[in-house]
Protein backbone atom coordinates (compact mmCIF):
# COMPACT_ATOMS: atom_id res chain seq x y z
CA UNK A 1 0.00 0.00 0.00
CA UNK A 2 2.80 2.37 0.78
CA UNK A 3 4.60 1.52 -2.46
CA UNK A 4 1.26 2.43 -4.06
CA UNK A 5 1.11 6.04 -2.33
CA UNK A 6 4.57 6.71 -3.78
CA UNK A 7 4.07 6.16 -6.95
CA UNK A 8 0.98 7.87 -7.25
CA UNK A 9 2.73 10.91 -5.64
CA UNK A 10 5.49 10.40 -8.02
CA UNK A 11 3.30 10.19 -10.77
CA UNK A 12 1.55 13.28 -9.90
CA UNK A 13 4.97 15.77 -9.51
CA UNK A 14 5.50 14.77 -12.83
CA UNK A 15 2.74 15.61 -14.26
CA UNK A 16 2.38 19.19 -12.71
CA UNK A 17 5.74 19.32 -14.20
CA UNK A 18 4.89 18.80 -17.76
CA UNK A 19 1.85 21.12 -17.52
CA UNK A 20 3.72 24.09 -15.76
CA UNK A 21 6.26 23.61 -19.02
CA UNK A 22 2.99 24.40 -21.27
CA UNK A 23 2.12 27.27 -19.71
CA UNK A 24 3.37 30.99 -21.56
CA UNK A 25 5.97 32.87 -19.68
CA UNK A 26 5.73 36.04 -17.95
CA UNK A 27 8.53 37.95 -19.54
CA UNK A 28 8.11 41.41 -19.71
CA UNK A 29 7.50 43.21 -23.70
CA UNK A 30 10.43 44.53 -25.48
CA UNK A 31 10.90 47.88 -25.35
CA UNK A 32 10.38 50.26 -28.59
CA UNK A 33 13.45 51.74 -29.80
CA UNK A 34 12.85 54.61 -32.20
CA UNK A 35 15.69 54.21 -35.37
CA UNK A 36 18.17 56.52 -35.80
CA UNK A 37 17.99 59.77 -37.79
CA UNK A 38 19.02 58.96 -41.37
CA UNK A 39 23.34 59.90 -42.02
CA UNK A 40 24.31 63.19 -42.63
CA UNK A 41 24.80 62.29 -46.62
CA UNK A 42 26.66 65.74 -47.16
CA UNK A 43 29.27 66.02 -44.86
CA UNK A 44 32.96 65.50 -46.12
CA UNK A 45 35.28 66.64 -48.50
CA UNK A 46 34.21 66.87 -52.69
CA UNK A 47 35.89 67.54 -55.72
CA UNK A 48 34.65 68.01 -59.31
CA UNK A 49 34.57 69.93 -62.63
CA UNK A 50 32.58 72.46 -64.31
CA UNK A 51 31.83 74.10 -67.55
CA UNK A 52 29.32 77.48 -68.53
CA UNK A 53 29.72 80.85 -70.24
CA UNK A 54 30.32 84.11 -68.59
CA UNK A 55 30.13 87.65 -69.78
CA UNK A 56 31.49 91.67 -68.43
CA UNK A 57 29.60 93.92 -66.58
CA UNK A 58 28.99 97.01 -69.05
CA UNK A 59 31.26 99.41 -66.38
CA UNK A 60 33.83 96.84 -66.14
CA UNK A 61 36.80 99.01 -66.68
CA UNK A 62 37.81 102.83 -65.62
CA UNK A 63 41.46 103.24 -66.09
CA UNK A 64 42.94 106.21 -63.97
CA UNK A 65 41.91 109.28 -65.46
CA UNK A 66 39.86 108.15 -68.51
CA UNK A 67 35.93 107.92 -68.53
CA UNK A 68 36.38 103.74 -70.04
CA UNK A 69 33.39 101.92 -70.61
CA UNK A 70 33.89 98.30 -71.15
CA UNK A 71 30.07 98.44 -73.12
CA UNK A 72 31.39 96.52 -76.48
CA UNK A 73 30.31 93.56 -77.89
CA UNK A 74 31.44 89.99 -77.88
CA UNK A 75 32.45 90.28 -74.54
CA UNK A 76 31.58 86.80 -73.46
CA UNK A 77 33.27 83.69 -73.61
CA UNK A 78 33.28 80.03 -71.79
CA UNK A 79 34.17 79.27 -68.57
CA UNK A 80 35.52 75.56 -67.36
CA UNK A 81 37.67 74.36 -64.58
CA UNK A 82 37.17 72.73 -61.56
CA UNK A 83 36.50 72.92 -57.32
CA UNK A 84 37.36 71.11 -54.28
CA UNK A 85 35.75 71.61 -50.99
CA UNK A 86 34.64 70.37 -48.11
CA UNK A 87 30.77 70.49 -46.31
CA UNK A 88 29.53 69.79 -42.99
CA UNK A 89 25.42 68.93 -42.21
CA UNK A 90 23.82 70.20 -39.21
CA UNK A 91 20.99 67.86 -38.37
CA UNK A 92 18.55 67.43 -41.54
CA UNK A 93 18.14 71.15 -43.17
CA UNK A 94 21.60 73.52 -42.80
CA UNK A 95 24.75 72.85 -44.03
CA UNK A 96 28.09 75.26 -44.06
CA UNK A 97 31.20 74.90 -46.12
CA UNK A 98 34.26 76.03 -48.37
CA UNK A 99 34.95 75.47 -51.60
CA UNK A 100 38.08 77.14 -54.07
CA UNK A 101 37.93 76.96 -57.75
CA UNK A 102 40.00 77.55 -60.72
CA UNK A 103 38.43 78.58 -64.02
CA UNK A 104 39.89 79.21 -67.78
CA UNK A 105 37.97 81.57 -69.56
CA UNK A 106 37.65 83.59 -72.83
CA UNK A 107 35.58 86.23 -71.82
CA UNK A 108 36.29 89.38 -73.77
CA UNK A 109 38.37 87.53 -76.27
CA UNK A 110 36.49 89.25 -78.95
CA UNK A 111 35.38 92.59 -77.28
CA UNK A 112 35.41 96.04 -78.26
CA UNK A 113 35.64 98.55 -75.83
CA UNK A 114 34.43 101.55 -77.32
CA UNK A 115 34.03 105.01 -76.07
CA UNK A 116 34.48 107.61 -78.59
CA UNK A 117 33.80 110.60 -76.53
CA UNK A 118 36.46 110.78 -73.69
CA UNK A 119 36.58 113.73 -71.13
CA UNK A 120 38.48 114.13 -68.05
CA UNK A 121 41.92 112.35 -69.69
CA UNK A 122 44.14 114.84 -68.13
CA UNK A 123 42.97 116.80 -65.38
CA UNK A 124 40.80 119.69 -65.81
CA UNK A 125 41.80 120.06 -69.25
CA UNK A 126 39.91 116.49 -70.44
CA UNK A 127 40.20 115.48 -73.61
CA UNK A 128 38.17 113.39 -76.40
CA UNK A 129 39.19 110.70 -78.93
CA UNK A 130 38.42 107.04 -80.16
CA UNK A 131 39.65 104.16 -78.39
CA UNK A 132 39.23 100.46 -79.44
CA UNK A 133 40.70 98.69 -76.78
CA UNK A 134 40.02 94.70 -75.79
CA UNK A 135 39.85 93.23 -72.10
CA UNK A 136 40.23 89.76 -71.96
CA UNK A 137 39.69 87.60 -68.55
CA UNK A 138 42.31 84.96 -68.98
CA UNK A 139 41.75 82.73 -65.91
CA UNK A 140 40.13 83.37 -62.17
CA UNK A 141 39.82 81.21 -59.26
CA UNK A 142 38.04 81.69 -55.72
CA UNK A 143 37.73 80.53 -52.42
CA UNK A 144 34.36 81.62 -50.96
CA UNK A 145 32.17 80.20 -48.10
CA UNK A 146 28.49 78.18 -48.39
CA UNK A 147 25.46 78.30 -46.70
CA UNK A 148 22.42 76.17 -47.40
CA UNK A 149 19.51 74.48 -46.67
CA UNK A 150 18.34 71.10 -47.72
CA UNK A 151 14.87 70.89 -49.08
CA UNK A 152 15.05 67.42 -49.21
CA UNK A 153 17.97 65.09 -48.30
CA UNK A 154 19.60 65.18 -51.56
CA UNK A 155 18.21 69.07 -52.74
CA UNK A 156 20.87 71.40 -51.27
CA UNK A 157 20.21 75.50 -51.99
CA UNK A 158 22.83 78.03 -51.05
CA UNK A 159 24.66 81.05 -50.81
CA UNK A 160 27.90 81.36 -51.61
CA UNK A 161 30.70 84.25 -51.58
CA UNK A 162 34.17 85.42 -50.69
CA UNK A 163 37.71 86.12 -52.04
CA UNK A 164 38.33 86.34 -55.59
CA UNK A 165 41.36 87.06 -57.83
CA UNK A 166 42.17 86.91 -61.87
CA UNK A 167 44.24 87.53 -64.55
CA UNK A 168 43.29 90.31 -66.80
CA UNK A 169 44.49 91.53 -70.19
CA UNK A 170 43.97 95.00 -71.70
CA UNK A 171 45.38 95.61 -75.42
CA UNK A 172 45.59 99.32 -76.65
CA UNK A 173 47.65 100.60 -79.71
CA UNK A 174 49.65 102.12 -77.72
CA UNK A 175 50.28 99.57 -74.59
CA UNK A 176 49.64 96.23 -72.99
CA UNK A 177 49.11 95.12 -69.54
CA UNK A 178 48.17 91.86 -67.82
CA UNK A 179 48.05 91.87 -64.15
CA UNK A 180 46.95 89.59 -61.38
CA UNK A 181 43.82 91.84 -59.56
CA UNK A 182 42.26 90.62 -56.86
CA UNK A 183 38.30 91.28 -55.27
CA UNK A 184 35.56 89.58 -54.13
CA UNK A 185 32.68 87.49 -55.55
CA UNK A 186 28.82 86.29 -54.50
CA UNK A 187 26.39 84.48 -55.76
CA UNK A 188 24.27 80.94 -55.59
CA UNK A 189 23.30 77.73 -56.85
CA UNK A 190 21.58 74.49 -56.52
CA UNK A 191 22.97 71.10 -56.00
CA UNK A 192 21.24 67.33 -56.11
CA UNK A 193 22.70 64.14 -54.44
CA UNK A 194 21.29 62.44 -57.56
CA UNK A 195 23.76 59.11 -56.65
CA UNK A 196 25.29 58.10 -53.89
CA UNK A 197 28.46 60.05 -53.45
CA UNK A 198 27.73 62.09 -57.06
CA UNK A 199 25.94 65.27 -57.16
CA UNK A 200 25.11 67.54 -59.83
CA UNK A 201 24.79 71.27 -59.61
CA UNK A 202 24.09 74.59 -61.32
CA UNK A 203 25.77 77.54 -59.90
CA UNK A 204 25.67 81.97 -60.81
CA UNK A 205 28.48 84.38 -59.65
CA UNK A 206 29.11 88.08 -59.94
CA UNK A 207 32.98 88.74 -59.59
CA UNK A 208 34.20 92.32 -59.17
CA UNK A 209 38.47 92.58 -58.84
CA UNK A 210 40.65 95.51 -59.14
CA UNK A 211 43.85 97.06 -58.72
CA UNK A 212 47.57 96.50 -59.71
CA UNK A 213 51.08 97.19 -58.47
CA UNK A 214 50.95 100.96 -60.47
CA UNK A 215 51.00 104.24 -58.53
CA UNK A 216 47.74 106.22 -59.38
CA UNK A 217 49.74 109.27 -58.89
CA UNK A 218 52.48 108.65 -60.92
CA UNK A 219 50.34 106.65 -63.67
CA UNK A 220 49.63 109.48 -66.51
CA UNK A 221 46.45 107.61 -67.55
CA UNK A 222 48.33 105.09 -70.17
CA UNK A 223 48.31 102.14 -68.01
CA UNK A 224 45.34 100.15 -69.22
CA UNK A 225 45.19 98.38 -65.83
CA UNK A 226 46.21 100.72 -62.32
CA UNK A 227 44.93 100.94 -58.82
CA UNK A 228 41.69 102.05 -59.76
CA UNK A 229 40.80 99.76 -62.80
CA UNK A 230 37.90 97.22 -62.12
CA UNK A 231 36.91 94.14 -63.82
CA UNK A 232 33.53 92.92 -63.02
CA UNK A 233 32.04 90.50 -65.26
CA UNK A 234 29.06 87.40 -64.36
CA UNK A 235 29.34 83.38 -64.65
CA UNK A 236 27.17 81.11 -64.97
CA UNK A 237 27.97 77.13 -64.91
CA UNK A 238 27.11 73.45 -64.63
CA UNK A 239 28.93 71.08 -62.59
CA UNK A 240 29.38 67.48 -61.15
CA UNK A 241 30.73 66.61 -57.92
CA UNK A 242 32.27 63.48 -56.42
CA UNK A 243 31.89 63.53 -52.48
CA UNK A 244 34.45 61.05 -50.30
CA UNK A 245 32.33 61.48 -47.52
CA UNK A 246 35.69 60.69 -45.51
CA UNK A 247 34.72 61.57 -42.29
CA UNK A 248 30.56 61.76 -42.61
CA UNK A 249 27.94 59.41 -43.45
CA UNK A 250 26.64 57.59 -46.54
CA UNK A 251 23.76 57.35 -48.55
CA UNK A 252 21.22 54.90 -47.56
CA UNK A 253 21.44 51.29 -48.57
CA UNK A 254 17.73 49.50 -49.52
CA UNK A 255 16.57 46.43 -47.25
CA UNK A 256 16.58 43.55 -49.81
CA UNK A 257 13.80 41.21 -49.35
Amino acid sequence: MKRIFLIATASLLALGSALAADLPSRKEAPVYVPPPPPPPLWTGFYAGLNLGGGWQDHTSSNVWGWGWNNGGNNTGGVVGGGQIGYNYQFGQSFLVGIETDFQGTSIGSGGNNNNPWLWGGFGPWGGWGGLNATARINWFGTVRGRLGWLFTPTLLVYGTGGFAYGDVQRNFWWNQNSVVQTGWTAGGGVEWLFLPNWSAKAEYLYTDISGNNQNQFFNPGFGLNNVNNHTRFHTVRAGVNYHFNLFGGSAPVLAKY
